[in-house]
């Protein structure tokens, strides 16, 4: 088996969330801006923050992993989030096949969604939509 980093920091984003995790070498200890995973409300999310984790096994119960995150809405920090724990996951293992799993399961979880809000243009409420026009 290859030989692990101490310290890796990785980035994650999703719109206008943005996350960075650091991963060290620990007891399988997962915060989430300073409170453990396990205090997330919503189930559906806490499983989704965690799909990283279930898919890396064992690895992920040698490590401490801490995310910052900011910005956005609920979901979208934690796209962010589970971005930034794959990422610093494949980083501290060296490990193709863990990457192959994680790009087999979603792309998503080592590629950062490229999708922004498209800015407001004038004459409408939004990017796209306009004033309807009448014709008489």
């Amino acid at each position: 088996m290859a030989s692990k980093r101490k310290g890796i920091y990785t980035k994650g984003k999703k719109k206008e969330a943005k996350a960075r995790a650091s991963i060290a070498t620990g007891s399988g200890v997962v915060r989430i801006n300073h409170r453990s995973i396990a205090t997330i409300p919503q189930k559906y999310i806490r499983q989704f923050i965690q799909e990283p984790l279930d898919l890396a096994g064992e690895l992920s119960s040698g490590v401490d992993i801490d995310v910052a995150v900011q910005g956005g809405g609920s979901i979208g920090q934690a796209v962010a989030a589970r971005t930034a724990i794959a990422k610093a996951l494949v980083g501290y293992a060296h490990d193709e096949k863990l990457k192959k799993r994680f790009l087999a399961y979603d792309r998503l979880l080592l590629v950062d969604d490229p999708r922004r809000v498209e800015p407001k243009k004038p004459l409408g409420t939004k990017a796209r939509k306009r004033k309807q026009l009448s014709k008489r």
